[in-house]
């Protein structure tokens, strides 16, 4: 029998780190299930950055902010009472974390109480993030928020 030797213990090394990069490899697939992009104009959108910025500062500043609440018909953002469909178009993304193909994007119109409302029925349980963008008289805004529907 063969005594063991500084050479026997590199081989061996070399054979564990060979069976861990090959377990990283086919065991654990599930971790680039989600890495999509956040948008297909990814690229695009960074060029326009700039702009975003300002809008979430000029909202940042309002004295009076659109707020959004929960409740089991869906999720209603409510706009101060100065906001109307004569002077202000209002749009939002509702992106998923983890799903692209759950994200939804309208241009809305404000109701009478000047709020809208995203159904339940289109809403699946898991983390959204909530992109709200309003222009009022011709200047842009922009408040995100994170949302977490049950």
């Amino acid at each position: 029998m063969k005594n063991f030797s500084w050479g026997h213990g590199i081989v061996i090394a070399l054979f564990a780190f060979i069976i861990f990069i090959l377990s990283m490899l086919f065991l654990f697939p599930a971790g680039q299930k989600n890495s999509e992009m956040v948008t297909d104009n990814y690229y695009e959108e960074e060029l326009q950055y700039q702009n975003v910025i300002d809008a979430k500062k000029r909202a940042d500043n309002l004295q009076e902010k659109p707020v959004y609440n929960q409740s089991a018909g869906g999720i209603k953002i409510a706009f101060p009472k100065e906001y109307n469909n004569a002077n202000t178009t209002v749009k939002f993304v509702l992106n998923r974390t983890d799903d692209q193909n759950l994200d939804i994007k309208k241009t809305v119109q404000l109701d009478a109480q000047q709020s809208f409302l995203i159904p339940a029925q289109v809403l699946k349980k898991g983390n959204y993030t909530l992109r709200l963008m309003w222009a009022k008289d011709k200047t842009d805004y922009r408040m995100d928020y994170d949302v977490i529907w049950k």
